[in-house]
């Protein structure tokens, strides 16, 4: 895209003539030839419009691809994490406990979690359908 206006089919071509300066050229032309200009200044008019609505299009897309790698590469690191922090806090309580009785505190407070969690999102559903019902 530049930044120059282009010359187009509709309006007379510049020849040099001061701007106040009567075109004698432009009278002479039939109606046919300036609706054939017009049409084809429309034309060029949509192709452009089109093209650029794909550049757009296309910076979209690869932005929300883009967003949507790093949002997977965070949702994989924050599941690395809370593996690490499971099996660390299993290490830790094996130092306390025996090592079964660690692991079986540990998967049980997941466990424990999990429900709370999906009785939270339960709820929240619960209330959506509440506040949309008619």
């Amino acid at each position: 895209m530049t930044d120059t206006p282009a010359d187009t089919a509709v309006t007379p071509p510049t020849d040099g003539q001061p701007d106040g300066a009567p075109d004698n050229s432009a009278r002479d032309e039939s109606v046919k030839e300036v609706l054939a200009r017009l049409y084809a200044d429309g034309r060029a008019y949509a192709a452009a419009e089109a093209d650029k609505q794909k550049l757009r299009a296309g910076i979209i897309g690869a932005g929300i691809r883009n967003a949507a790698i790093f949002a997977m590469v965070a949702l994989m690191l924050a599941f690395a994490c809370i593996v690490t922090l499971l099996v660390g806090l299993t290490i830790v309580l094996a130092q306390l406990v025996a090592p079964i009785w660690a692991t079986l505190i540990v998967v049980g407070g997941g466990l424990l979690i999990t429900l709370l969690l999906l009785l939270a999102a339960k709820g929240c559903i619960t209330r959506m359908k509440r506040a949309i019902a008619p």
